[in-house]
């Protein structure tokens, strides 16, 4: 075998190996159904702000039967929103927030995507905008 094949396969390995992981992630339909949409309201418990994307929790009250339920909101990739301006502190924990969002398609209960958090003092972040 040539350097210059040997060379030519090494890069094509090199470049195969960078472009993988953009082929693992996954878009918002394969884990969410974008046709529906659900509206909670509660309070904010907590925030992980990790990559590939962030989750925030929130406790929601049933008003039928008094049982509290958590649940989680995935997001974009913290990148995505620290380049569209909102940081992890924007996310207040204790604050009553209402969150809506885009639900998991295999059934998977108290889960979503989040399209939009409204915060008690009216301001909302929409995150399927950016």
């Amino acid at each position: 075998m040539s350097h210059g094949v040997r060379g030519s396969l090494a890069a094509l390995v090199v470049l195969l190996g960078t472009v993988a992981p953009a082929f693992a992630h996954h878009s918002l339909t394969a884990e969410f159904d974008p046709d529906k949409e659900f509206t909670v309201t509660g309070t904010l418990t907590r925030v992980d702000w990790t990559n590939p994307h962030i989750y925030w929790y929130v406790d929601v009250k049933d008003d039928a039967t008094g049982n509290v339920d958590t649940w989680t909101f995935e997001g974009p990739p913290p990148g995505m929103l620290h380049r569209a301006g909102i940081t992890r502190e924007v996310f207040k924990i204790g604050q009553v927030v209402t969150v809506t969002a885009f639900p998991a398609k295999d059934g998977t209960k108290h889960l979503g995507f989040g399209k939009k958090t409204k915060y008690a003092d009216g301001h909302e972040m929409y995150f399927n905008k950016l």
